[in-house]
């Protein structure tokens, strides 16, 4: 059955290949399923401006980057998007145009928590929240006094209908994601299988060399929950810092951020500036897909709380074939490991996983696209959304 729906996402309000690719492979995700679809952003916040490298209030050049970009994907996409700055100016769609397709939507998909909710928005559309970011999530939502949690809590509950999270692992035993008040459905990024079909390299052709794309730590304080606080990527950078010493392949970083990056390369990492290497998403596609593998941390509350979140990054690097050793946060629980993923909690196990990977990578990378294919296919992962959200 062919719905309508509307998709709120940051593409727009953060414009890197990256993100772009996290938020705008739901909407044509979707639109390939034959579902009639609109993205729409309208924060309220201001817009970040990756060569200043601050944010602004005018969004031009943000709205500018999502009409080109989203024509470059698909030209059927070219007038299915809306942006508003924080000014009011708005582009792309009519604003009346919006109001009209969310009246008549039948879901509305809320990602990342980020979306402005105006009431002319959710006239009868049921309401997926889908939590990108989980722990930093739920702390936000029970910080504060006891009439505080429960007024914003109250809020969550009367503007959505269904609760996703990225945490594969949320709500069992081991997980220290806090479940209250909410019955969360993990989830997991879909991807656009032919996208990434189209860019990828032979496994001869690729770099001799791992790398990533990432940011040194957010600018939040990390969440605290029950007493403990918990960071960002840093604080678990430091366990694997001399890994390069141990590595029988070289270790690029490409990072934002204030990194300190004169002591990482003085312990053998190469660094690159992220923006280089993610400043449109082909760019960034094309980056991951010259990879010999991805070898990556996360966040210490992703680590900490064994939240089981899957980085969208990473299911692109497998999209393309391209093998990822990556710290586990628990989601090896549903997704296998040992070929084409492999999964590490010391640097001993990380340098070994790396020696696998060199020895045998065509049969890694051959399990890379499998693993792909089988967990991360957007057919499967938006039908499966629908389903469980009852649409």
């Amino acid at each position: 059955m062919s719905l309508r729906i509307a998709i709120a996402g940051l593409a727009g309000t953060y414009p890197f290949g990256g993100m772009f690719w996290h938020y705008l492979q739901y909407l044509l995700g979707l639109q390939r399923l034959g579902h009639d679809v609109l993205y729409i952003e309208d924060t309220g916040k201001w817009c970040y401006d990756p060569i200043a490298k601050t944010f602004v209030e005018d969004g031009s050049k943000n709205a500018a980057f999502l009409a080109r970009e989203l024509a470059i994907l698909d030209e059927s996409l070219s007038d299915r998007w809306f942006f508003r700055d924080v000014t009011g100016k708005t582009y792309g769609r009519p604003w009346h145009d919006v109001v009209e397709f969310c009246r008549s939507a039948d879901l509305l998909l809320h990602i990342s928590a980020g979306h402005w909710m105006r009431e002319e928005n959710f006239t009868n559309a049921k309401v997926i929240l889908i939590d990108t970011d989980p722990l930093y999530t739920q702390a936000g939502l029970l910080t504060g006094s006891p009439a505080e949690v429960a007024a914003r809590v109250a809020w969550w509950q009367e503007h959505h209908d269904v609760f996703f999270s990225f945490g594969e692992n949320i709500g069992a035993t081991d997980c220290k994601v806090p479940c209250e008040s909410f019955d969360w459905i993990p989830t997991r990024q879909p991807i656009v299988l032919d996208c990434f079909d189209r860019a990828a390299v032979p496994v001869t052709e690729r770099r001799p060399v791992l790398t990533t794309v990432a940011s040194w730590e957010p600018k939040e304080k990390g969440p605290i929950v029950n007493g403990v606080a918990y960071t960002g990527k840093s604080s678990e950078f430091e366990r694997y810092m001399d890994l390069p010493s141990h590595s029988p392949l070289p270790l690029e970083l490409a990072l934002s951020g204030s990194a300190p990056v004169e002591r990482l390369q003085e312990c053998g990492w190469i660094v690159r500036d992220g923006y280089e290497v993610s400043h449109n998403p082909w760019v960034y596609r094309d980056y991951l897909a010259h990879s010999f593998g991805e070898w990556s941390i996360a966040k210490n509350a992703y680590v900490a709380s064994q939240s089981g979140w899957f980085s969208c990054r990473t299911a692109s690097y497998l999209a393309l074939g391209v093998p990822v050793i990556l710290q586990d946060t628990g989601f090896s629980k549903t997704i296998p490991t040992g070929e084409g993923l492999l999964t590490f909690t010391t640097t001993a196990q990380a340098a070994e996983a790396i020696e696998k990977l060199k020895t045998n990578p065509q049969r890694h990378a051959k399990a890379a696209r499998e693993i792909a294919q089988a967990y991360f296919d957007s057919d499967k992962v938006l039908t499966n959304l629908i389903e469980k959200a009852g649409g």
